[in-house]
């Protein structure tokens, strides 16, 4: 009993012994944790208003396409493709192409090359692919989207079977 007494007695020593050594290190380390808790948090209530942003300014550009007014809901769209956001900026493309309100080859396929850059998810980097592939067989530039397809093939996508399916000889 009385050995235990001294052990636990020691072992508050050595706690207050490396406590005193050791302050500013904790002190700082503690409050680097909690910075970083905060800054997580931060980010992502910013992160949530600006996908609210976004899909506002999408509804909007609906209803200016509902409304027969092309010209500002081109631009919303298009300000939603350079937004970089992972799902409005692909719903953004396929309206603009879909409703045919750009006529400029080049400026879609900057679209497409902007959304791949901006994109991370691999699968949804594949999807814009095969839409751009399909757009250039629309476009009667069979090559440029045979060469899409197979890449695709190649990086044994989960799109390999479509991409196969569609690929023109």
């Amino acid at each position: 009993m009385d050995q235990s007494a001294e052990n636990n007695k020691e072992f508050k020593d050595k706690i207050l012994n490396f406590y005193s050594l050791n302050k500013l290190k904790i002190f700082f380390t503690i409050l680097i944790i909690i910075l970083a808790i905060f800054t997580f948090f931060f980010m992502k209530i910013i992160n949530e208003k600006k996908n609210v942003i976004i899909s506002e300014k999408y509804i909007e550009a609906g209803l200016y396409l509902a409304s027969s007014d092309m010209s500002k809901a081109k631009a919303i769209y298009e300000e939603i493709i350079f937004s970089e956001n992972n799902f409005y900026s692909i719903l953004s493309l396929n309206t603009l192409i879909e409703k045919n309100l750009i006529s400029d080859k080049k400026k879609i396929i900057n679209y497409f090359n902007s959304l791949e850059k901006s994109i991370s998810s691999k699968d949804q980097k594949d999807l814009i692919k095969l839409k751009k592939a399909l757009f250039l067989y629309k476009e009667n530039e069979i090559e440029s989207g045979n060469s899409l397809l197979k890449e695709l093939i190649e990086k044994n996508s989960n799109l390999k079977k479509i991409a196969q399916d569609l690929i023109i000889d």
